[in-house]
């Protein structure tokens, strides 16, 4: 066989292993979190509709005791948020941090670590849509201590083919650069 035949043969088997991984991805999306285990934090990215509104509720029912909403614009005021989401000021003073610095997934992991190590959170609830789970557990477990517990709570939503094709090369390509080194 020559070279072009094997560089052939192992493109094919690239392709089919990227195909069967997509198709994977798009059917077994994460669930919400099937137990009601107690953390020391909740940690929500912004970006997606359902998002910050199951958070504040898991917030609200003593799933966690304090909560880092990641990734707010910076035009966004304590206030703002509390009026927006009909959040008590008793529960916004002592338990919600609004964090501005994160821009992007990777972002928010940094974060989202700093914040753990600040307030000593060795267990945390990762709140964000079901499609961008994947990606953003596996960066904020390269991010934070390696003891932390991490319980995936996906919020579940209905991805566009577009969303899980992007999404799906974002995570391929994050976990492809963690391989070499990145």
């Amino acid at each position: 066989m020559t070279r072009h035949g094997i560089f052939r043969r192992l493109l094919s088997l690239l392709m089919i292993a990227w195909a069967l991984g997509f198709i994977w991805f798009a059917v077994f999306l994460p669930r919400p979190a099937a137990e009601p285990a107690r953390t020391d934090g909740i940690v929500v990215l912004t970006g997606g509709s359902g998002r910050i509104p199951h958070a504040l509720r898991l917030l609200q029912t003593g799933a966690g005791r304090k909560l880092l909403v990641s990734g707010v614009d910076r035009e966004v005021r304590p206030r703002e948020f509390a009026v927006e989401y009909d959040v008590p000021s008793r529960l916004m003073t002592c338990c919600i941090v609004l964090g501005y610095d994160a821009v992007d997934t990777r972002s928010n992991a940094v974060e989202s670590a700093r914040w753990m190590q600040t307030n000593r959170i060795r267990s945390v609830r990762l709140v964000t849509t079901d499609w961008h789970m994947r990606r953003a557990a596996f960066d904020l477990a390269q991010e934070a201590p390696k003891d932390l517990v991490i319980v995936e709570d996906a919020v579940v939503s209905r991805p566009s083919f577009r969303i899980l094709f992007i999404e799906y090369n974002k995570l391929v390509a994050r976990l492809a650069a963690w391989l070499i080194g990145w």
